[in-house]
């Protein structure tokens, strides 16, 4: 089953968009594989301590991108292969880095430093 110990819910942001945004960081990092159960949506709820209708529309928001699969009464699970992989992980790089380069427009940065800087965080330890 899926383990949401290491969920840190943020001040920023919708919880459900938290909530889909870790299961797909947790795909994309091969801690979440296919086919593994997720909690259910009143377990996740009492977890986290919000209402069980925020858990309800990350749910649904990832059965309709084809992440999860659910049956009434049954367990839920993951539905992930490659290509879900793949696709999740170009959306996050292109998410992130884009909000990166906006923030550093934003605050006047040329290109030049702007790579210059990601150069020296990429080698540091």
């Amino acid at each position: 089953m899926i383990s949401f110990d290491e969920f840190i819910l943020e001040d920023s942001g919708p919880v459900y968009l938290q909530i889909i945004r870790y299961m797909k960081q947790g795909i994309v990092s091969g801690i979440i594989g296919d086919r593994e159960e997720v909690p259910s949506r009143r377990a996740l709820s009492a977890l986290l301590g919000v209402n069980p209708n925020t858990i309800q529309k990350a749910y649904h928001i990832l059965e309709e991108e084809g992440i999860l699969c659910s049956r009434s009464g049954a367990k839920s699970y993951t539905r992930v292969d490659e290509q879900t992989v793949e696709k999740l992980r170009q959306e996050q790089l292109l998410g992130d880095t884009g909000a990166w380069v906006k923030a550093m427009k934003q605050m006047g940065v040329s290109r030049e430093e702007a790579c210059a800087l990601a150069r020296k965080i990429w080698e540091e330890p």
